[in-house]
């Protein structure tokens, strides 16, 4: 058995996750004197932050004019019009004074000789609304989210923020419509701790580990959109799942829209620049969905190297000031990972799973939403790519990712503080407030015979990449569907090798597996329901964006039978929906 009792935590706001978008809400909860505990499940700075490596755009025009106008229009047309735009003109309008905050934060970012902040192109970035590119992503070389998430943490430190490392949340507790807190597993020794609060936020990240090849971190298991949907929370827009164009071929280790953005060519098995064919105006830097879809479209015409599933990026052509200077780490992992040298060889690359466009809903303050109407849930926020603010709509643009969690992160770690300098503590649910999360828990623990977990995970994967993709068909989702359900009842009967409780990562991969599960479970019907093609959602028997009836998203809540799909109107303010082309 577990502990007998858990150990109870009181605190005004709590955030899971220790990423941009959790640290950012946490420093300003901190500021605003605002008691604050950031629950993680690992080490803060080894959060996926840290990871992204090639910036965050903002229109400040220090290389070139640009205007937070033009960034909104790429936004939504990036997007291909279902962003909500509203949440787009406040991401865009709010970068400027954002970036230039975390550059007073202390962030180091690569400077122009006259001291400003310097700039590069991004795919999908233009000026005048689509005329040509435009240098708008602020950077720190190719280290940007490690950068701020090195920062933010050290200012969470110095603001006194607590920490609790290495517990893991395993439920949220939600009762009579308002949110009252969470319970945790530590790690170190299998105690259950319920954190009391009077405001949560989920900042959990995606959930790319579904996925065979994919850029994303092992602990990217959807966590935080598993534990609110079996709370009665929907999840939206998941239908639409970004496949980077440049993840290194057959691993995924992603290689950053950097080098394109510094000249960076792609090239196909017989050396041609293909991206001419496809996005003549941006070239190869279109927005991710085009380029993945043109990627594979040059391999199934048999035009990958050497007949393989992957293409060339080739940088040789920079120069080694150039790759030093602004792209040391991607060209360390060609050469760690794949043997060759950038400044000479191309790199071999294939698009991997990348980034959710869907997520928890949540409004512009980042207080999630439950229905259609856009009720809140007093008390819970999400912020980052666990939620769904729909500033990305079907395609997220390159970053864009760190821009949300920074801008959406601060506004949530606001209202909170509002929130609770109103409200009062609220009381736990009666009893034993961890009951229902002891006994799964118990029970996995305790299971003397079963199927391993990682069976399943590898099966998971295997299907979601496969049928789930870049392309898909009802043939292909329903096969995707079959399986996942397959597996959802396999799961009911695995075993946990590991029956002790301190350091059982063994019970945690297990809970993570069933995460994913039901987040794969949610992307294949939505993903089914959508009968057109849009951004990153592309459906080869409905090849055609269908704005009559599709320009909506979707909402899917969990039942016994499976996930229910409903739908709510696209925010339209400024952009009406055009054909979208580069």
């Amino acid at each position: 058995m577990l502990d007998s009792g858990p150990v109870i935590h009181e605190f005004d706001a709590v955030i899971v996750g220790a990423g941009g978008a959790g640290l950012y809400a946490a420093l300003e909860l901190a500021r605003d004197g605002v008691p604050t505990a950031v629950i993680s499940k690992l080490y803060p700075t080894r959060s996926h932050t840290g990871a992204a490596q090639g910036g965050i755009c903002a229109a400040l025009g220090n290389q070139e004019e640009d205007h937070w106008e033009w960034h909104m229009f790429d936004t939504v047309k990036g997007g291909d019009y279902l962003v909500d735009q509203d949440a787009a003109e406040i991401l865009a309008r709010e970068a400027i004074e954002t970036v230039i905050e975390l550059e007073h934060l202390g962030l180091p970012f690569n400077r122009t000789p006259d001291g400003r902040i310097d700039q590069r192109r991004f795919g999908g970035h233009t000026r005048n609304f689509g005329e040509a590119p435009v240098r708008r992503a602020c950077y720190a070389a190719d280290r940007t989210g490690h950068m701020i998430l090195q920062t933010l943490y050290q200012q969470c430190i110095k603001h006194g923020v607590r920490f609790f490392d290495e517990y893991h949340v395993v439920d949220l507790l939600v009762e009579d419509g308002l949110s009252r807190g969470v319970v945790a597993y530590r790690l170190a020794d299998g105690a259950l701790h319920v954190f009391r609060s009077k405001a949560v936020l989920l900042a959990t990240g995606g959930f790319g580990r579904m996925f065979r090849i994919t850029s994303n971190a092992h602990t990217l298991t959807g966590d935080g959109l598993a534990l609110a949907y079996r709370r009665g929370v929907p999840l939206e827009d998941m239908e639409f799942y970004q496949f980077h164009p440049t993840g290194l071929a057959g691993l995924g280790v992603l290689l950053s829209e950097a080098a394109r953005g510094e000249g960076g060519i792609l090239l196909n098995g017989k050396g041609e620049r293909f991206m001419e064919r496809y996005a003549p105006t941006l070239l190869d830097l279109a927005p991710r969905d085009v380029v993945s879809r043109a990627i594979y479209q040059e391999i199934r015409a048999g035009r990958g190297v050497d007949g393989k599933d992957y293409v060339w990026l080739d940088v040789h052509h920079l120069g080694r000031a150039v790759i030093d200077e602004k792209l040391p780490d991607i060209t360390d992992f060609a050469r760690i990972y794949q043997g060759v040298e950038p400044y000479t060889q191309p790199v071999g690359i294939q698009p991997t799973a990348h980034y959710a466009m869907g997520g928890v809903p949540t409004d512009v303050t980042a207080r999630v939403v439950i229905d259609e109407r856009n009720t809140p849930l007093p008390g819970l926020y999400a912020a980052g790519e666990c939620a769904c603010v729909s500033v990305h709509g079907a395609n997220r643009l390159g970053t864009n990712s760190l821009l949300d969690i920074l801008v959406f992160g601060r506004r949530a770690g606001r209202d909170m503080a509002r929130f609770a300098r109103s409200t009062e503590l609220p009381e736990l649910p009666a009893g034993d407030p961890a009951e229902r999360v002891r006994g799964e828990l118990d029970a996995l623990r305790s299971r003397q015979e079963g199927e391993p977990p990682a069976r399943i995970r590898k099966e998971l994967a295997d299907v979601m990449m496969d049928d789930v993709s870049v392309f898909r068909t009802e043939e292909t989702l329903r096969r995707a569907q079959g399986v996942v359900r397959e597996l959802k009842e396999r799961y009911h009967r695995v075993r946990v090798q590991d029956g002790g409780v301190r350091f059982n990562q063994d019970l945690l991969e297990v809970r993570e597996v069933g995460y994913l599960l039901d987040i794969a479970e949610v992307t294949v019907a939505a993903a089914l329901a959508r009968q057109e093609s849009r951004g990153a959602h592309y459906r080869e028997d409905y090849p055609a964006r269908d704005d009559t009836n599709w320009l909506k998203h979707s909402l899917a809540s969990r039942s016994d039978g499976g996930p229910l799909l409903r739908y709510k109107p696209v925010t339209i303010t400024r952009f009406t929906p055009k054909p979208r082309t580069y």
